[in-house]
């Protein structure tokens, strides 16, 4: 059995945040969809409140902690990264902004990103469209279809006639996102080993 890593980032401030709840909700999601799949899931969560200060010194410094470095490893070596933050002046917060500033702009690449996020108005969801894509689409990443936005009284709600309650868009965007995971295309050569981008380019011929 193929066993895939999701890794969830929750950039929340508080303890416990709705931003981490929205995080887990849809690692739950995903995991159930893969399962589905019949694949193993291993589901990691990065807390980015405990590595604030980290974030904040490898700025100053040009170093990253342990901690900070092991966190960073986590979300470039998962086979699917969901990124939730809250929304701070109609766009994502800083210390979320500060800890992809800190990943490689290739690491991404192909990766499978789910964005969420959590605010208190529903007039905050173009974010979502306006700040995160755009930041995943720089690093390359293959984000999801479905976005989430779950707003103050999103919560313990099941929609209306013409919208859908917030677990129901969990769940959709959460099987998009697991069948983008599970299906992440990947050029094999004959003996099944991952083919080098370097070969890939080299046989690609536009003359």
């Amino acid at each position: 059995m193929q066993t895939l890593k999701l890794v969830a980032v929750s950039a929340g401030l508080s303890a416990p945040s709705s931003t981490r709840l929205l995080a887990d909700r849809l690692l739950q999601a995903a995991r159930y969809r893969l399962a589905e799949q019949e694949y193993a899931v291993d589901v990691e969560v990065v807390e980015l409140r405990d590595l604030a200060v980290d974030i904040a010194k490898n700025f100053v410094t040009g170093f990253p902690s342990a901690a900070l470095q092991e966190a960073i490893d986590k979300v470039t070596g998962a086979d699917g990264v969901i990124a939730v933050t809250p929304v701070f002046t109609a766009s994502y917060s800083g210390l979320f902004k500060s800890f992809f500033d800190l990943v490689d702009p290739a690491a991404l690449t192909g990766t499978p990103v789910l964005i969420a996020a959590t605010g208190g108005t529903a007039r905050h969801s173009l974010v979502l469209d306006h700040a995160l894509r755009p930041l995943f689409a720089y690093l390359r990443a293959l984000v999801a279809p479905t976005a989430v936005y779950a707003a103050s009284e999103d919560w313990g709600t099941g929609g209306d006639e013409y919208t859908e309650g917030l677990p129901a868009r969990i769940v959709r965007a959460g099987n998009e996102f697991a069948d983008t995971v599970a299906g992440r295309p990947a050029r094999r050569a004959e003996d099944g080993e991952l083919v080098p981008f370097e070969k890939q380019l080299a046989d690609l011929r536009l003359d």
